[in-house]
């Protein structure tokens, strides 16, 4: 990946331009097809029209230089390499976190850039199945980077899930909340893929609960590698869950000189909901833990059972076998030989002794 060096954002005034702005409104085309949205927000209100990254951050600086205050939401799709660097030059983003932005699979981290807070979430969505034996996946999971500055929020999203445009559109109905600043973006987004974690959760419990009642069921076929499976998933969403809630905390704790109180309260409950996800997720991963020994016991219970039947059988099986093996050889001096009830006097002591074996065994719970 090519190296980006993090520029400060312009501060233009009165619609001055520099060269980089020109340069990176030139490189527009690019940056639209990553683009999926680009507002300017003014006193918790939508500016009219439409804007590429560059312009709508001079937009901002033309409204603050008239003392009123602005923020630019720029919205981005996978981009690559070119298309972030583009953003990243006209807002002084950190070259180590545009590196992050771009290749994703990150955990769940807060980092700071000096004016600028750098929080990357996981999203995750509850694939819907027939049945446990039919599912291939449970979880799907994706990535929201986001760039939080004092009059930018840019928003870098991975995954084919986990769309911003109903939070876009829960803000701009709220002007209150806009009115609060960049940050309030920030914890619509938190809020909103913490709410889908207590969504896909209670989902899994379904999962978890059906796959209990099939193992403690006796008439059941015992499906270990669903449970496997699901196990995996539990882990995977363990992952993108956990590690966020001791991030969110330093929000409140560690910058509290960029984060207003208002935001930082409304951030605590996003911490609340982080934790009470990660702890149904503990209990699902030490049920599916748990549920795994009994699988593999009821495994072994049922080979238990399959082996006495099997030997019970050869052993009914043995005492006809012997007796046929016996006179088959053809022995002139053989007990009974000339006999004329010899032939149905074997068959019916082989019938006799295979009826009390196969009673012995029914009763003992053999067969």
């Amino acid at each position: 990946m090519p190296s980006f060096r993090a520029s400060p954002p312009s501060r233009l005034r009165h619609g001055a331009r520099t060269g980089a702005d020109e340069e990176a409104e030139s490189l527009h085309p690019s940056v639209a097809r990553a683009m999926v949205d680009c507002g300017v927000y003014c006193d918790g209100t939508r500016l009219p029209g439409k804007y590429t990254h560059a312009a709508a951050l001079n937009k901002v600086h033309e409204i603050e230089a008239e003392g009123r205050e602005a923020f630019v939401w720029v919205g981005l799709h996978e981009p690559d390499d070119h298309q972030m660097k583009a953003v990243a030059d006209v807002f002084g983003l950190h070259e180590l976190a545009v590196e992050d932005a771009v290749h994703a699979h990150q955990r769940p981290k807060l980092e700071r850039y000096d004016k600028t807070l750098f929080l990357v979430l996981k999203t995750v969505m509850y694939v819907e199945h027939e049945s446990m034996a039919k599912a291939r996946q449970i979880v799907e999971t994706g990535e929201i980077m986001i760039f939080v500055g004092p009059d930018f929020v840019v928003t870098v999203r991975h995954g084919e899930h986990g769309g911003l445009a109903g939070v876009r559109k829960r803000l701009e109905a709220a002007p209150a909340t806009l009115q609060l600043g960049p940050y309030s973006v920030m914890h619509a987004i938190a809020d909103s893929v913490v709410d889908t974690y207590l969504d896909v959760t209670e989902l899994i419990e379904t999962d978890v609960d059906t796959m209990e009642e099939d193992i403690f069921s006796p008439l059941s076929k015992t499906d270990i590698a669903s449970i496997y499976l699901l196990k995996r998933e539990v882990v995977e969403l363990r992952r993108a869950v956990s590690p966020l809630a001791t991030e969110l905390e330093r929000i409140g704790t560690q910058h509290d000189d960029l984060v207003n109180v208002e935001i930082r309260r409304y951030m605590r409950d996003v911490l609340d909901h982080t934790i009470k996800s990660s702890e149904r997720i503990g209990s699902y991963d030490e049920l599916l833990s748990s549920l795994v020994q009994a699988a593999l016991a009821k495994v072994a219970m049922q080979q238990n059972v399959d082996m006495r039947k099997i030997s019970a059988w050869v052993a009914i099986a043995a005492v006809p076998t012997a007796l046929a093996g016996i006179y088959g050889m053809n022995f002139d001096d053989m007990p009974e030989l000339n006999w004329t009830w010899g032939y149905p006097a074997v068959l019916g002591l082989m019938a006799t002794v295979c009826l009390l074996l196969y009673r012995t065994f029914r009763r003992n719970s053999w067969l």
